[in-house]
């Protein structure tokens, strides 16, 4: 078990997500950075999915109860064990009443604290993961808080033999102020006029303060609707359509200077013209980006996405066999 001294400003318990019930309104939630996670769970040992804590642009101060081992991913952050800096994506050691310390997160938003085993919290919907949105029972439904106590699972067989190991550095993600996020186009772009969406892809967005699990909002171009008629049950503005289902990653138009994209705690449908969807590995990028970064988009075709997802996977397969 854990006990939470400092929560931090939103530490949450997430995993890789639910899968199955976004068409019933469910968002599948999960870490916000899939590759900072899941890389920590690698070092341990464990499972890519198992269950670990999430801090947001302050760490959390917790005290083991239980010895097992850990390492600390994601965006940039000084992590102290008793007092004792320790290196973030390398496996550590920790005994029973142990002090962790993970202070202010840099460049980007998102670190995650992994231990050995993983968090032993019930599943909600086959997942252990917090979505605020969806108001689950329990501690998977809030925010954590001072004091709350967090049960661990026993650690691995031989976990104390990943103690030491690092993240190849190829594989560690960096966190800049300028991105490009892969597009590719399609949903309800007919809607959009083609200087629109040369404006698309020729601006640089900003991201904006309101940004948050749910959704990156920017600004920063001009995009114009076509002349068509909105649609009988639309709602009557150029920018409204009759529902449609969005994926995670769908890049909505909901007036003609702003865009949003959809992340992990998105909603499942809405009015709004769509432009296109972010690929997968991109939406990791995205949430880690902070208000003020710059975003610039990049249209690609389907077999592009495929290309750059099978990339991944090699990066993945060649950490896995760096440990």
């Amino acid at each position: 078990m854990i006990e939470l001294i400092q929560p931090g400003i939103r530490t949450t318990i997430q995993d890789m997500g639910r899968t199955g019930f976004y068409h019933q309104g469910v968002p599948p939630a999960g870490a916000a950075d899939k590759f900072s996670f899941m890389f920590g769970n690698m070092l341990l040992g464990n499972p890519r999915h198992v269950a670990a804590l999430e801090m947001m642009v302050k760490g959390a101060t917790v005290e083991f109860r239980k010895k097992t081992t850990a390492v600390v991913t994601g965006a940039q952050a000084k992590v102290f064990l008793n007092g004792i800096e320790q290196p973030m994506w390398t496996v550590f050691e920790v005994q029973k009443g142990d002090l962790l310390k993970v202070g202010n997160i840099k460049k980007g938003l998102f670190s995650y604290l992994c231990v050995s085993g993983g968090f032993d919290v019930p599943d909600v919907l086959g997942s252990k993961s917090t979505c605020l949105a969806s108001v689950f029972p329990g501690i998977t439904g809030r925010l954590l808080l001072a004091g709350d106590e967090i049960p661990l699972s026993e650690p691995l067989p031989g976990a104390v033999q990943h103690v030491g190991k690092e993240l190849i550095r190829e594989a560690i993600p960096t966190f800049g102020k300028t991105e490009t996020a892969h597009v590719v186009l399609g949903i309800t772009c007919d809607l959009i006029r083609d200087e629109g969406l040369v404006s698309f892809l020729n601006s640089h967005w900003t991201i904006q303060p309101q940004s948050n699990r749910t959704a990156c909002r920017m600004k920063g171009g001009h995009i114009s609707y076509s002349d068509k008629e909105p649609p009988l049950g639309s709602g009557g503005t150029p920018g409204n359509i009759v529902d449609i289902p969005y994926p995670i990653g769908a890049v909505i138009v909901p007036n003609e200077e702003e865009v949003i994209v959809l992340l992990n705690d998105g909603t499942g449908g809405g009015g709004f013209v769509t432009i296109g969807t972010i690929i997968w590995s991109d939406v990791s990028k995205l949430s880690q980006m902070r208000p003020m970064s710059k975003v610039r988009f990049q249209a690609i075709t389907v077999d592009q996405a495929i290309s750059i997802r099978r990339e991944k996977e090699r990066l993945i397969e060649k950490v896995a066999a760096s440990i």
